[in-house]
């Protein structure tokens, strides 16, 4: 069965690995975090930003990109996630049960290495955006990607409904 990834390289700000870890924990995605990491995993920024679901998150360290990779299977497509392609999010289908998606995100000041980039390049994508800015958060970014795989793949075993306490409900 699918399962989904969020592959952070070299992630710098806590707030935002710990908004990603917390959208990680509602979607039932795994997250990975390439070393070296820009802050210390018990900073109180980052456990503020992921509040209370840290527990629920199917998190992995990866001592390097080399090791990261190292751990891809041949039913593991990878995907990166960068300004620098002509290809879009919305042009890719994520819906083979087949497969299991990764989804990489560079680090916030450099992105992906270059070289990295260029020896994948069919693997990058991008989402629209204007020439006003360099680029997205990261934690939204990451957010809209997650989503559109999900969507795809008719949010796997998500929740699609939720109640008020105070309905009744119907037989």
């Amino acid at each position: 069965m699918t399962q989904n990834h969020i592959v952070l390289y070299e992630p710098l700000i806590p707030a935002n690995t710990g908004n990603i870890a917390r959208t990680a924990a509602g979607t039932k995605t795994s997250l990975h975090l390439i070393e070296p990491l820009g802050f210390k995993t018990d900073d109180k920024h980052l456990k503020r930003a992921g509040l209370d679901y840290w527990n629920d998150v199917d998190i992995h360290y990866h001592k390097n990109l080399e090791a990261f990779m190292q751990t891809l299977g041949e039913n593991d497509e990878l995907f990166l996630i960068t300004k620098f392609s002509s290809k879009t999010y919305a042009d890719v289908s994520y819906q083979d049960p087949n497969k299991n998606y990764y989804f990489m995100f560079g680090k916030e000041t450099t992105g992906l290495p270059e070289d990295f980039m260029k020896d994948h390049e069919e693997k990058a994508l991008r989402i629209p955006m204007t020439d006003k800015i360099r680029a997205l958060n990261l934690s939204n970014t990451a957010a809209i990607i997650i989503y559109e795989a999900l969507r795809q793949q008719n949010f796997l075993d998500l929740k699609r409904e939720l109640h008020y306490k105070h309905d009744k409900l119907k037989d």
